[in-house]
């Protein structure tokens, strides 16, 4: 198929009624949008699809009508090489207006039909647009909020929220204060005269959660905080949040290239955030253009030229919309490009005398059997914050490096402490991570490792591959983000994130993930692994 095609795109997943054209040969995109917009409150299912039903006709006849101004092909020819349409995630209703529009402009023109994910779009328009080999993409958008990056064959889920998207949290605290829709601008515009209160950062691997501080932040309105000042603080710790589990992820992908995606992605303190942290370890950043960060029909016809490209389209019976449509159910037939592990990046960190995690600095020396690790200031977040955080840190990874090998895990001997500077001084341990050298008995020993935790009454907080080290034992290293807890949802939490660094680091994962589960059920409680399989159904991935 033609890699220079004409693609009309159309996109309707919840928010916006949206039609474009998009030329692969002169990279021109022609955006057609109606938004819905309710009159009170959040998004009304029901008068979405009624907007979606007048707006699309609408949308769709104006961008046919610039495909047919801008054709100089034969007038007997369509001026269009296929239709492409957002398949889900999003809401039924409004997904099946968008699915028939598509199916019968493909049949009246006589050409194919295509059919993409709304997320997988949102990050391939950041890297068509970067000119980026392989990025990591931060999604955050109303309804979403989680990271993808590209590893054998399909767009892997590396960390997403576990409550709700982060506009959606946003939105929800403005509704208490008595804002009207959208209230990410109101926000914005109300942090510039705030300043910092102190309110919940939960972060747990490169998972996330908004419900805590959400609920402190309507708390501290009605106690009668200042609300420019909630607002300048939701900012600060939402969107730290999200910069630092990017961070996070680039340091387990080896990636030094990120991508902005979703609505939120207009927020400018948001991407000030993600261009300092990037400058900070020497990675680059990319926000599309405003048009292509909210919902639109543009990143629907570029990824569908793409598709067409490799010849991905759609019989017409297998053409239904799928509300929960996930991004890693996605074949990504347009790339072969599997990206390679970075080197000095965790493949053997022996041959490195400093290696840059996602939030320290580490100094290597092998022969003297010594690892000092210092956190390192993160400009991009709130002086206050940032210092809370790294003292915090360095004394929890201390407390329960130690306390974890009193419980039978090996971990490195700690020999200094220093929580006013964030430096530790610890034994050398391994000769390489996990990630470098993956077998099903290493990650079993990781799954035994993790129910002791559990079973001593806390979690290691980001078990990564990245986070173990290997040789002729398994050690478990890095429990900063770790904690004290005897809930359930904790202790599945914490194979959770380590599940999803098997996804995003393994060629094959599926034996992998099955080992820690047999590893954890030798010694855990067979509870924890079921509600291990209750927060893997828990699907975020809406519109």
């Amino acid at each position: 198929m033609s890699n220079t095609a004409r693609i009309l795109g159309i996109e309707g997943t919840a928010w916006a009624a949206s039609a474009a054209v998009f030329d692969a040969e002169t990279d021109d995109v022609f955006i057609e949008s109606d938004a819905y917009q309710p009159e009170s409150g959040g998004i009304h299912p029901r008068e979405a699809a009624e907007h979606m039903h007048d707006a699309i006709p609408r949308v769709v006849e104006r961008a046919l009508e610039h495909a047919r101004e801008t054709y100089d092909g034969p007038a007997t020819e369509p001026p269009i090489d296929a239709v492409a349409f957002s398949r889900g995630p999003g809401l039924g209703p409004c997904l099946r207006t968008v699915g028939t529009a598509a199916r019968a402009l493909s049949q009246a023109l006589d050409v194919p039909l295509i059919g993409v994910n709304h997320m997988v779009a949102h990050l391939e328009i950041g890297r068509h647009s970067s000119g980026f080999d392989s990025p990591v993409c931060l999604n955050a958008s109303g309804a979403n909020a989680h990271l993808l990056a590209y590893r054998n064959g399909r767009y892997r889920v590396l960390g997403e929220t576990m409550d709700t998207g982060v506009g959606n949290a946003i939105d929800k605290f403005t509704r208490h204060v008595g804002w009207s829709h959208p209230g990410g601008p109101k926000v914005e515009a109300a942090a510039e005269d705030g300043e910092y209160v102190d309110l919940p950062y939960v972060v747990k691997g490169m998972d996330f959660s908004f419900s805590g501080i959400m609920s402190a932040a309507k708390q501290a309105y009605d106690d009668g905080t200042p609300v420019e000042d909630i607002c300048y603080s939701l900012q600060e710790n939402v969107f730290g949040m999200l910069t630092e589990v990017s961070e996070r992820a680039l340091s387990l992908t080896g990636s030094d290239e990120l991508v902005l995606g979703g609505g939120v992605g207009q927020n400018a303190r948001l991407r000030e955030m993600l261009t300092e942290m990037c400058e900070q370890r020497g990675a680059e950043f990319h926000a599309p253009e405003p048009r292509f960060l909210r919902d639109n029909a543009g990143m629907i016809a570029v990824l569908g030229a793409k598709m067409y490209a490799a010849g991905d389209t759609l019989a017409l019976e297998d053409s239904r919309v799928d509300p929960d449509f996930r991004p890693d159910q996605v074949p990504v037939s347009w790339r072969t490009d599997e990206p390679e592990l970075a080197a000095g990046r965790g493949e053997d960190a022996a041959d490195e005398s400093q290696v840059r995690g996602a939030e320290a600095l580490v100094s290597l020396e092998p022969d003297a059997g010594r690892v000092t690790k210092r956190r390192e200031a993160k400009t991009y977040r709130h002086p206050e914050l940032d210092d809370r955080l790294r003292r915090e840190r360095t004394t929890l990874e201390a407390r329960l490096t130690s306390l974890a090998r009193r419980e039978g895990v090996p971990t490195p001997v700690l020999s200094d402490v220093d929580p006013r500077e964030s430096r530790l001084e610890l034994e050398y341990v391994g000769e390489r991570d996990l990630r470098a050298g993956l077998t099903p008995a290493g990650v079993r020993d990781v799954g035994r490792h993790l129910a002791r935790l559990h079973r001593a009454g806390f979690v290691h907080g980001d078990p990564t591959t990245r986070n173990v080290r290997v040789d002729d034992r398994t050690y478990l290293i890095d429990f900063g983000l770790g904690y004290h807890t005897d809930h359930v949802e904790d202790y599945a939490m914490d194979l959770h994130v380590f599940d999803q660094s098997l996804v995003g680091t393994a060629d094959d994962p599926a034996p992998l993930r099955e080992a820690v589960r047999e590893g954890y059920r030798e010694i855990g409680e067979e509870r924890v692994l079921e509600r291990l399989r209750e927060v893997e159904g828990r699907g975020r991935y809406q519109a």
